[in-house]
């Protein structure tokens, strides 16, 4: 009987231990300093890294969680260490030469920031905020050098980071330095995100209004008047930031041929 009761009173420490390291953490997180035990679904290179190479990879990362506005870093600070994002978003944006913000996209889970210049030895090109609470791993530049060097294998993921950020910044560029309208600018990105979520053609407006001013280079009350004849040709359909797009084909379709 007494053994019994022993082994019973071991299995509910057991339950209890296993409960509490899965309770969540600040802001809904579980935190996890080993990324073979994550339970997040970020996509980076870092979570496809092979065995051997993911066990050293978590021994030289710090996890952390932020709230809403914290700083990672900021435009031409020296860099320091690599950022990577397993929960949440962050804002990147540049200050321009008439001290106005640009905002130049928000990263999600799976992006890694900073990579460039912590490879290159430069300063960091952007400023990283938290726009949403976030679960961060960061390692020092020091240790993901040597980290690389020792697993070249991470080569072929690092450089589809840093293309897939490239390519972005060009594209954000472009959209910035074109003719186009507001309205058209305002249209694209409202076809971009829609294609980027999981509801489909349903969106949950990531930014503000000034906040999208800032992304796509107008002024906020641009981005009032184009989401309003946007809804006034019935190509969208706003109910505070949940936002519908009917018909995509015919949005696409409409802010191409735009000419206001």
């Amino acid at each position: 009987m007494a053994e019994a009761q022993a082994k019973i009173a071991l299995l509910s420490v057991a339950r209890d231990t296993e409960s509490q390291s899965h309770k969540p953490g600040p802001y809904g997180f579980e935190i996890s300093e080993s990324c073979d035990t994550c339970n997040l679904t970020a996509n980076g290179f870092y979570c496809k890294l092979p065995v051997a190479a993911l066990k050293d990879f978590s021994a030289v990362q710090s996890v952390s969680v932020y709230p809403k506005g914290a700083l990672l870093f900021m435009e031409k600070q020296s860099s320091h260490g690599i950022f990577m994002l397993c929960g949440g978003q962050v804002k990147l944006s540049v200050s321009t030469s008439e001290s106005k913000r640009l905002i130049l996209r928000i990263a999600n889970a799976g992006d890694v920031l900073g990579m460039m210049a912590v490879l290159a030895g430069t300063s960091y090109e952007a400023t990283a905020e938290t726009y949403r609470p976030c679960q961060v791993a960061y390692v020092r530049r020091g240790d993901f050098l040597r980290f690389i060097a020792d697993h070249p294998e991470a080569y072929p993921g690092i450089v589809k980071q840093l293309s897939s950020s490239y390519a972005r910044a060009c594209e954000q560029l472009r959209n910035v330095a074109s003719s186009a309208s507001a309205q058209e600018r305002v249209g694209r990105l409202l076809l971009e995100w829609s294609k980027e979520t999981k509801w489909g053609n349903q969106i949950t407006l990531p930014l503000t209004q000034e906040e999208i001013g800032e992304l796509i280079g107008v002024s906020r009350e641009t981005v009032t008047r184009a989401l309003s004849q946007l809804r006034d040709h019935r190509l969208i359909v706003r109910k505070g930031v949940t936002l519908t797009i009917p018909d995509r084909a015919a949005l696409a379709s409409f802010v191409t041929d735009c000419r206001w």
